[in-house]
């Protein structure tokens, strides 16, 4: 028993042209082929509350750039070729001399590098093309890092690239971002292999011993076949085929989605690895029998549900991204992306799943921030299943079948997020779903779709809820984006409902019932933690340490991960044990089936700032409390 134990907590994986998966380590490859409501306006109010919520791109008033080029100015980008040893990422210089500096100049990057209207089609006949329709990926004022540019017209700026599966150019703007002129271009750079396999990520399939692998490539199938070969290390490996899902420009729902806010996603592949044991590797085979591989991953299954190992779990919402080269347009937006990031790679080691819980880039209708967020997420999400749910920023737009009817996903709809997340859900358009790790069981709502009695989604919660074997699996975690719970948040506090509105009318009931031990929310960019309540009625007069019958569900408040942070509201209800104004994340420890450790961490030092213990038998679980029990009958 210890030997496959020590078995399925050691896999690898690489990825290539060809998909690829070897158990316990996977690589990807290509093989190539021969031949109006209160919702509405809640939602509203949300999405407009803080001037910081407005994407960095959107304040580029891209359709009135005008072409005042100067043959006086230099702009050259090097190396022209990045990525020589399969990186997919590079630093890249870009020198700059203007004999006409000004304070609003400004340099963007474009990829393709070829950006002008010619690359993209006019949405009115009658009206005139302009000379740019697409926006950069991102931007850098002149001066950044060099005052003196105002006055010597030189700078030399440090940008990271991804590889996006195009190439590259820059170009400086005069005029600022609200009446761009486009003054000059520079040179065209490119990845190695700009149609490499990249960024993976790991989720859970439908069964206990089946993971997917999801990663991107500028790969068609007419092009190759991706599989994923994997294998225990130093035992003979096998191949997995890979589906290939694309995104059409017009399967999106609006603006910046569809029209200066398109990027190609290029092709997203899924591979399904099942009977783990656990490691794996990406490839593709290309039409003339040639191979094309990632890197190489390791990565540990899954244990048996109700497995009795020592278990961890992130959890978290709202992360968003980071520039890691000072590209100043996100610095307030999404201040402590990189933070929570970097900590939780540090401590890989230390943790076995992840669940982002909604709001994951923030991309708000611009595509290509989903492959700068897939980039810096890749060491956490191609190591442990990174398992995600939907969020406004994901799903919300007019008409579109979502419960909100805000415009908050930028016209995404939630098609990018459902393709480039696997989730384990009977229809992956909508985002519920419920999955296991060893001693837990985890129900995951969608809160941008109606959950309210009667709904599908209430069915499905209920049912969730009501079929886990509490005895092997004790620890019952109910999740979902918008806090459906308990939060003292500035904005719900000034409505006095101190929830999202309508969040608990009905699912406290089914809490209750089954006895939910913790339910977790982000949306709110915070961290909170009550005590256990039921009807708005603290039920435990303990603070830290709970043993024993528990009488009612914890809520936590969980969306502090990176976006930017969002005010509580003065008065402190009875109910809130614990408030934070700061980024972090969320650990569960259980180290048994009768001993749960909850631990709340800041991403700035990965310290422990909040933290309980719960200690219970099966028994405690079976216990009656108000309203989780049926009725019984004296008769023998």
């Amino acid at each position: 028993m210890a030997k496959s134990k020590k078995i399925l907590t050691n896999m690898e994986y690489r990825s290539s042209h060809c998909l690829c998966l070897k158990l316990f380590t996977f690589v990807l490859f290509w093989c190539c082929l021969a031949s109006l409501s209160l919702a509405s306006i809640h939602s509203h109010r949300h999405s407009r509350h803080d001037e910081l919520d407005k994407h960095p791109l959107s304040k580029i008033n891209i359709y009135k750039t005008t072409l005042a080029l100067r043959n006086s100015v230099s702009i050259k980008a090097s190396p022209l070729i990045l990525g020589f040893k399969g990186e997919d990422k590079a630093w890249v210089t870009v020198d700059l001399v203007n004999p006409d500096p000004s304070e609003d100049d400004w340099v963007a990057v474009f990829s393709p590098a070829k950006f002008n209207s010619s690359t993209c089609t006019p949405e009115n006949d009658e009206i005139e093309s302009p000379y740019l329709c697409t926006s950069p990926i991102k931007y850098k004022y002149a001066n950044f890092s060099n005052s003196k540019y105002s006055k010597t017209g030189k700078n030399s700026f440090k940008f990271e690239l991804i590889n996006q599966r195009a190439d590259f150019s820059f170009a400086l703007f005069s005029g600022g971002l609200s009446n761009p002129k486009l003054v000059a271009v520079s040179n065209f750079i490119s990845f190695a292999n700009p149609k490499a396999p990249v960024y993976p990520r790991l989720a859970h399939g439908k069964l206990w011993n089946e993971m997917t692998v999801t990663w991107t490539s500028g790969y068609s199938i007419d092009e190759a076949v991706p599989f994923v070969e994997w294998g225990l290390k130093g035992e003979t490996h096998m191949r997995s085929p890979a589906g290939t899902l694309t995104i059409e420009q017009n399967s999106l729902c609006g603006a910046p989605a569809r029209t200066v806010g398109w990027h190609d996603p290029g092709f997203t592949h899924t591979s399904f690895l099942t009977n783990l044991w656990p490691n794996t590797v990406m490839g593709h085979i290309l039409s003339s029998g040639s191979y094309i591989w990632s890197k190489t991953y390791s990565f540990k299954s899954s244990p048996y549900p109700g497995q009795d190992s020592l278990q961890r779990v992130i959890i978290f919402g709202d992360l968003g991204k980071g520039e890691r080269d000072g590209s100043n347009e996100y610095s307030n937006k999404d201040p402590g992306a990189l933070n929570t990031t970097d900590q939780l790679i540090k401590d890989l080691p230390n943790y076995d799943i992840v669940f982002h819980i909604g709001d994951l880039a923030y991309a708000d209708g611009y595509i290509a921030d989903w492959d700068q967020f897939t980039s810096q997420v890749e060491p956490i999400a191609s190591a442990v299943p990174y398992m995600v749910a939907s969020g406004n920023h994901e799903r919300d737009w007019p008409d579109s079948g979502s419960f909100y009817t805000g415009t908050d996903s930028g016209g995404e709809c939630g098609v990018i997020a459902e393709t480039l997340y696997y989730v384990p859900a009977e229809n992956r358009a909508k985002f519920w779903y419920s999955t296991d790790y060893g001693m837990f069981h985890f129900c995951i709502a969608d809160s941008e779709h109606d959950w309210r009695a009667g709904t599908e989604q209430y069915k499905f919660i209920e049912h969730c809820l009501a079929s886990v074997d509490r005895r092997k699996q004790p620890w019952l975690i109910f999740a979902a984006h918008r806090p459906l719970g308990y939060s003292s948040n500035n904005y719900f506090g000034q409505e006095g409902s101190f929830d999202e509105p309508m969040g608990r009318d009905d699912l406290q009931k089914l809490w209750q019932k089954y006895r939910v031990d913790i339910a977790f929310y982000g949306h709110v960019h915070n961290y909170e933690r009550t005590c256990p309540i039921y009807q708005n009625t603290c039920v435990n007069s303990e603070e830290s340490h709970y043993s024993g019958t528990m009488n009612g569900t914890i809520h936590v408040v969980a969306g502090g991960a990176g976006h930017h942070l969002g005010s509580f509201f003065k008065g402190i209800p009875d109910w809130s044990l614990y408030r934070d104004y700061d980024f972090g994340f969320v650990k569960l420890t259980a180290f048994n089936r009768s001993s749960l450790l909850f631990e709340y961490k800041k991403s700035r030092d990965g310290k422990v700032y909040d933290s309980f213990t719960i200690n219970r038998e099966y028994k405690d679980i079976l216990a009656c409390v108000h309203d989780s029990c049926g009725p019984t009958t004296l008769a023998s």
